[in-house]
């Protein structure tokens, strides 16, 4: 088997509290704004987490940071593999880049070329291989067994979980009247994040997941409280998975008020909001939990909602799609 975390340990909030602690050298918290044009379209006291404004783009530049950090002195020396649609690749080379690891990141053959420029800015080696995500962490975890490299996978790792939940560790810490979080979910490190720092903090906050009905393998999993595999339709990279994970999933099942899925049209339109709305660049998995809000506005009537902002790493291509669906 390739080298890979010793264990499926559920992260704490003393783990979150040490994240921020190990992260906050290298990482200035993000913006958390309201927009009062968010506010008219849903109905509600809308709060958008900025985590497109972090050095790499992305939210989980955090748990790259928080892990890489921990690795001894031999794996970073060795190297690491990783799979990924390009955020989660960014956020391990921003990690080996700061610690003086190697990391090596296999992408689909059509991945995101702004990620994959940007993973390779950051010293990392890009392996394009198969059609989808999953095929990608096949093939890296072939690869890693075969050459003995320290395997990051982008769910199963309770650093990484640990790392992105100080998001909603500065949310709640600067607006503690918000009600709901709304969270896209890929592998489902951010959502877990926020269930264990949101339901610490404020046991009463929900939190909902989202993802695409294009790519409904999280939402399935949780639903029938098993691991699913599942159709990857979606062209949104950054919740494009066809499978569950395994310690996400389990975090998710104890944890998570709800899970719900929106269309691809959905996540073009809210994206197109979002951008004009907010002024920001933002990517399809930045857009998807507005696309919640919106299509599922009655049951946030009046509350104070978070949104979680992702990611803004959206190509030129992508952006003139989204430009066009809100003409």
């Amino acid at each position: 088997m390739p080298t890979v975390c010793p264990t499926f340990s559920i992260p704490t909030f003393t783990d979150v509290l040490d994240a921020r602690r190990r992260i906050r050298p290298y990482l200035s918290p993000t913006p958390l704004r309201n927009y009062p044009a968010l506010d008219r379209l849903v109905g509600a006291k809308v709060w958008v987490k900025h985590e497109n404004h972090n050095p790499t783009g992305a939210f989980k530049v955090r748990g790259g940071i928080n892990l890489v950090s921990r690795l001894s002195a031999m794996e970073r020396e060795q190297g690491l593999y990783s799979a990924s649609t390009g955020n989660h690749g960014q956020s391990i080379a921003y990690g080996g880049q700061l610690f003086g690891a190697h990391v090596t990141v296999f992408v689909p053959q059509n991945a995101n070329p702004v990620k994959v420029e940007a993973m390779r800015d950051l010293g990392a080696e890009v392996v394009h291989h198969g059609p989808d995500f999953d095929s990608a962490r096949e093939e890296c975890e072939r690869r890693a067994e075969l050459e003995r490299k320290r395997y990051v996978h982008g769910g199963n790792e309770p650093h990484l979980i640990a790392g992105v939940a100080t998001i909603t560790l500065e949310m709640l810490e600067e607006r503690p009247e918000l009600d709901v979080i709304l969270v896209a979910l890929g592998g489902g490190s951010d959502a877990c994040g926020a269930c264990i720092a949101g339901k610490t903090i404020k046991p009463k906050l929900q939190v909902v997941a989202v993802q695409s009905d294009a790519a409904p393998a999280g939402y399935r999993s949780w639903k029938e409280q098993r691991l699913v595999t599942d159709k990857m339709e979606s062209a949104v990279e950054g919740i494009a998975t066809r499978v569950g994970f395994e310690l996400p999933q389990s975090i998710l099942r104890e944890l998570l008020d709800d899970f719900v899925l929106v269309s691809e049209d959905d996540i073009l339109h809210a994206n197109y909001h979002m951008i004009e709305k907010t002024r920001n660049l933002v990517e399809g998995a930045g857009a998807a939990p507005l696309a919640a809000a919106l299509k599922y506005a009655d049951r946030f009537q009046g509350k104070n909602v978070g949104l979680i902002c992702s990611g803004g790493n959206i190509t030129p291509a992508q952006l003139a799609d989204v430009l066009k669906a809100g003409a």
